[in-house]
């Protein structure tokens, strides 16, 4: 039997999720809301925050990567590459990833972050999939995470309900047996960025008092475009992956998209054709939106469901805006 081409497999997952819980009760007596209001348009019902004092992104990424490497039985010394994706790093610079690798022991890396806001996982992952397809690195990890607690405006009704915290790391090797990353579609236009946003904190606008008078360090998100483009493409890329390697709604074991919204879920599963109870996972009832770690704590979250060689279609939208879906062949 010839060998096949090297591809980038996922070969363990990990996650870690804080344990203060913020219910829709709670978020209530907060704001302007209410828990019936919060189902019937985004589907949560809880989301955990990161209460330590004086702890960044990074608390909870060093956690998933060290419970990663222990289940995986990996040295950290082995570990040719880390990339992190985020938009709520630990400071402005170094990078989380340097961070990360520093406090689980890992010395011989490359390290670099991404900020493909709530798509950066599955660009991190491909990215990632270059690497190792080369030879370049044998061992990886990619780590995502998110303390989306920092940057939202807790007296804004619309977006607060919305997001919450947690990491997910995956170990990340080489396989020649058909299992691993088959494809991806990647997708960005700049137009929509000014929907999606945090407008102060960076060099266009540092902070001053004038900017932290006008609540400008937390996301702004216009919904309706944010929801309309998000519905759109994530359906476009989804099915365009499928179409061009001919896949048919019963070869996909299960879809893991984007933890955002029910209503963005439930199209993507309608346009892709797939059985919605038996085949779309998710989890957004009780972490909330983590932004680019929503699809590895999903997959960490449903790992037992999954068998080596089923296929799994991954699918985002986030600022940028950014998009993609991956094919993946499961190789645990």
């Amino acid at each position: 039997m010839s060998s096949q081409k090297m591809r980038a497999a996922i070969t363990g997952v990990e996650a870690y999720i804080p344990p203060y819980i913020l219910t829709n009760e709670e978020l209530s007596t907060m704001v302007d809301t209410t828990d019936e209001w919060i189902m019937t348009r985004v589907g949560i019902n809880t989301r955990h925050i990161l209460k330590e004092p004086n702890e960044g992104m990074s608390y909870m990424a060093e956690r998933a990567v060290k419970q990663l490497l222990e289940k995986t039985n990996t040295d950290p010394s082995e570990i040719d590459a880390i990339i992190c994706s985020t938009v709520t790093g630990d400071v402005v610079f170094p990078a989380t990833s340097s961070i990360i690798a520093d406090k689980c022991g890992i010395v011989n890396a490359m390290a670099f972050d991404m900020n493909v806001g709530c798509a950066g996982f599955i660009h991190a992952f491909k990215t990632m999939s270059l690497y190792i397809e080369s030879g370049f690195c044998k061992k990886a990890i990619v780590v995502s995470g998110e303390k989306m607690s920092a940057i939202v405006d807790y007296t804004d009704r619309n977006t607060c309900p919305l997001f919450g915290d947690g990491a997910a790391a995956i170990l990340v090797e080489g396989r020649t047996d058909g299992t691993g990353l088959q494809d991806a579609i990647l997708r960005s236009n700049g137009t929509g960025r000014q929907h999606l946003y945090m407008k102060a904190g960076g060099s266009q606008y540092p902070a001053t008092q004038e900017t932290i008078a006008r609540r400008e360090h937390f996301v702004y998100q216009d919904g309706k475009n944010v929801f309309k483009w998000a519905v759109e493409k994530m359906s476009d890329v989804s099915a365009e992956i499928m179409e061009r390697n001919n896949l048919q709604p019963e070869d996909i074991a299960y879809l893991l998209p984007h933890q955002a919204n029910m209503r963005i879920i439930d199209a993507v599963a309608n346009r892709m054709g797939i059985n919605k109870e038996e085949k779309v996972l998710v989890n957004i009832e009780r972490f909330g939106n983590t932004s680019s770690a929503t699809i590895p704590i999903l997959m960490w979250d449903k790992q037992n469901l999954f068998k080596k060689g089923d296929n799994l279609i991954l699918s985002s939208f986030g600022a940028g805006f950014a998009w993609g879906s991956l094919w993946i062949k499961w190789a645990i």
